[in-house]
């Protein structure tokens, strides 16, 4: 199996991300539930007044990892990420970010017509990762760090 699938296999897996955010070279993790697209792009909503919403704003340049929890037992297997973040506010955007959400986090009728609306607190954030890394000891025992360039020219610092 390629790295992409078990990438596009592993972000259906995962409910949780960790998004690293920084700000006068202060770095800054937070936990958000999150959905992806066909093109690999992360959403998740957040209330623009949260640290990380701010410091998003001022600077877009991101980095996570997404981890689906497993016993001590169990084979490593995880995620980090490399990207750009922003706050949805294109309409077109805005909408795909709610409807890829609404059907991973099963949102009820109203939340989603709240949030499409402006009547809900929270507002759509993606990540267009360029690249990934997938440490995963189960698929590539003898060599577990795979990294996938998402977004082509991308410079993968290690």
């Amino acid at each position: 199996m390629g790295v992409r699938k078990l990438i596009e296999d592993y972000l259906q897996e995962a409910m949780l991300m960790q998004i690293a955010t920084a700000k006068n070279n202060q770095p800054w993790v937070c936990t958000v539930h999150f959905a992806s697209d066909n093109a690999l792009h992360l959403f998740w909503i957040s209330q623009p007044d949260r640290r990380h919403s701010k410091e998003i704003e001022e600077n877009a340049l991101v980095a996570g990892t997404i981890v689906i929890p497993h016993t001590k037992d169990q084979k490593a297997r995880g995620l980090q990420f490399q990207g750009i973040a922003k706050k949805l506010t294109d309409k077109k955007e805005f909408s795909h970010a709610i409807e890829v959400l609404a059907k991973r986090m099963e949102y009820q009728s109203e939340k989603i017509h709240n949030l499409l609306e402006g009547k809900d607190n929270h507002v759509p954030y993606q990540i267009i990762p360029e690249y990934f890394v997938l440490f995963d000891v189960v698929n590539f025992p003898q060599n577990p760090q795979q990294t996938y360039v998402v977004k082509k020219g991308s410079e993968v610092k290690q």
